[in-house]
């Protein structure tokens, strides 16, 4: 049976590392991805209230299909500076696309960001957000160990009601295949079963990695939007509000389009883990990347291991979801 990664997180593949940075006057943080060197991805977006920056560059049709690093923030569209700062200390370190003699090197920096900007933090930051400076100390930060829970980006997450955070996961598949996936998780649907105790991720949890609850009788789920009226109450029902954040990083050698192709089926991993989801307020966003370390095989059955990926992915993803949500309400 495959089990995770020796670390059971993203840097369990390789090449990657994570860095996070908080303010905890503003109740907001950031998280960046960073990869040794220019990484295959792509990108597939469901939510119906994303927020992002150079996605469209991770596009099978388009000319990049490639990135340096990948920064998650908090703070709607003023976090998307973030990633301003990742890419300026990069292009300083000489990280980057070389177009010209003498001219910047020019980082390829995707961005998604969510909306934390009622959780309580003083947001009165006037013409000076701090996204930029907290990019660049994430940067600064980037290790292969990284904290869970309210940490980086998931410091201002809420899950339907209730706590939300950062979470991640790995799955060996042998043969060198390694599967992980980070998580930020900010959901307007809910995490939980109507017992308000047991992951809907459940199924997929391996050595209590969230908890280890499970149901304990049956229980009505026919109710498909909980917690109604308190999401209505709390002003999360606005396009925007709601987000789930997710990378997911293989060892295997993909292309631009079969890396979409396991940010598509990585998706499932959010309808495994949080009810209901992609719904219009959300900005659910998926990145793939692949190291290319690992050949896959030729022929018919290279699309059978794209596929057992992909399937391991949304695995990764729900209890990714799970476990970040597990964390930051335990360390309360």
């Amino acid at each position: 049976m495959p089990r995770p990664g020796p670390r059971n997180l993203l840097t369990d593949i390789p090449g990657l590392l994570v860095g996070h940075a908080l303010d905890e006057r503003v109740a907001t943080g950031v998280t960046v991805i960073r990869t040794e060197r220019p990484w295959t991805a792509s990108v597939d977006i469901r939510g119906g209230g994303p927020g992002g920056r150079e996605t469209a560059a991770l596009e099978p049709e388009n000319m990049v299909g490639q990135l340096h690093a990948l920064v998650f923030a908090g703070g709607s569209v003023f976090g998307l500076g973030a990633a301003d700062g990742v890419a300026a200390a990069l292009s300083a370190q000489g990280v980057g696309l070389h177009l010209k003699a003498g001219a910047p090197a020019i980082p390829i920096v995707p961005a998604a960001v969510l909306h934390d900007l009622a959780n309580g933090g003083d947001k009165r930051w006037g013409m000076e957000p701090p996204y930029r400076r907290l990019g660049i100390e994430a940067l600064g930060n980037c290790t292969a160990d990284f904290a869970l829970g309210a940490a980086g980006a998931g410091r201002g997450a809420m899950a339907g009601v209730l706590q939300g955070g950062l979470g991640s996961a790995s799955l060996d598949l042998g043969d060198g295949v390694m599967v992980a996936a980070l998580v930020v998780a900010n959901p307007i649907g809910s995490v939980y079963m109507p017992d308000g105790e047991t992951f809907w991720a459940w199924p997929w949890e391996i050595d209590g990695e969230a908890g280890g609850v499970r149901p304990r009788a049956d229980q009505d789920c026919s109710d498909p939007m909980p917690e109604l009226s308190r999401l209505d109450s709390m002003g999360r029902l606005q396009a925007g509000a709601n987000t789930t954040l997710v990378v997911i990083a293989s060892t295997a050698r993909m292309s631009t389009a079969e890396c979409k192709r396991v940010a598509i089926m990585g998706q499932d991993g959010i309808a495994m883990a949080v009810r209901p989801a992609h719904l219009p307020f959300d900005g659910d966003t998926v990145f793939a990347l692949a190291s290319g370390e690992v050949e896959l095989s030729s022929g018919a059955r290279r699309q059978v291991d794209v596929g057992r990926i992909g399937a391991a992915a949304a695995s990764c993803v729900a209890r990714a979801i799970a476990r970040g949500v597990y964390e930051a309400r335990r360390a309360r």
